[in-house]
């Protein structure tokens, strides 16, 4: 029988403790696209606050009809001042003890700014990042993902090597997901990234920084072949970087398609 809640005079119903007999264990259920604000460790400023879509889900065994939805936003209520990558851990085993639950997963994603300045008359603008914090629990321990998302420009070096003059050139994206054993900046790996490019890419340029980027990027073409392949070599030489994915597209200046690779390895 379910468990009733006295609310004055009222009886209320637990249902979601009612018991299924089914008998389906279900990996994953929770609640999705919660926007909240959350804080970040920024590496020149300190702190950084952002906004965040947040996932969390927890495991629901067979005996159980439903999970308690209404938990999940208590726990980011309370942890509204700390919800940083640092603390991800505590916030997963309050999901465990608040929802009786053998396994938890959060994941936020996130908008993260860095002040670049470009490259010749040194103007400063800000450039967004698109980042994200995967975290589980369960019984065989922690898994902590950090991931980023880093726009880059390519120059085709097929491109360079059979024309008359110029080569095209496009703007692309590397997607770069590593686990860790210590603490890792968010700025690290987008410096990373855009290090392993051809050029990487500005919120604002001048003239002569238009000049200095274009011609830096003709004096070094890649494939994107070459661009996960470069990170890949990188992060084989960091000890502490446990397991990476790289995946960089560029959007084809001259053709109807996107060129692909990717790369996964655990060290």
């Amino acid at each position: 029988m379910p468990f009733p809640f006295l609310i004055g005079e009222s009886v209320m119903i637990d249902v979601q403790n009612q018991p299924d007999n089914r008998r389906i264990d279900i990996d994953k259920v929770g609640v999705k696209d919660i926007r909240y604000p959350i804080t970040v460790l920024d590496k020149a400023k300190g702190k950084q606050r952002t906004v965040a879509s947040v996932n969390m889900y927890v495991n629901l065994p067979h005996l159980h009809k439903g999970t308690h939805m209404s938990r999940f936003i208590e726990i980011l209520s309370e942890y509204r001042q700390e919800i940083t990558l640092q603390n991800l851990t505590n916030i997963l085993e309050e999901m465990k003890r608040r929802l009786d639950a053998e396994s938890a997963h959060m994941e936020l994603s996130f908008p993260y700014f860095i002040e670049k300045k470009a490259p010749v008359t040194g103007t400063p603008s800000l450039m967004e990042y698109n980042c994200a914090f995967k975290g589980s629990l369960n019984h065989q321990g922690r898994d902590i993902i950090v991931e980023v998302a880093v726009p880059v420009t390519t120059l085709c070096p097929c491109s360079k090597e059979i024309s008359r003059g110029g080569a095209h050139n496009q703007r692309g994206v590397v997607h770069l997901a590593v686990r860790f054993n210590k603490f890792i900046w968010i700025e690290d790996l987008i410096r990373l990234v855009e290090n392993s490019s051809s050029s990487e890419v500005f919120s604002l340029l001048k003239r002569s920084d238009e000049k200095f980027v274009t011609e830096s990027a003709y004096e070094n073409p890649m494939f994107v072949e070459d661009v996960v392949r470069e990170i890949a070599r990188k992060l084989d030489r960091d000890d502490n970087i446990t397991w990476f994915s790289v995946a960089a597209e560029n959007f084809e200046s001259i053709h109807n398609h996107s060129a692909y690779a990717f790369i996964e390895r655990k060290k």
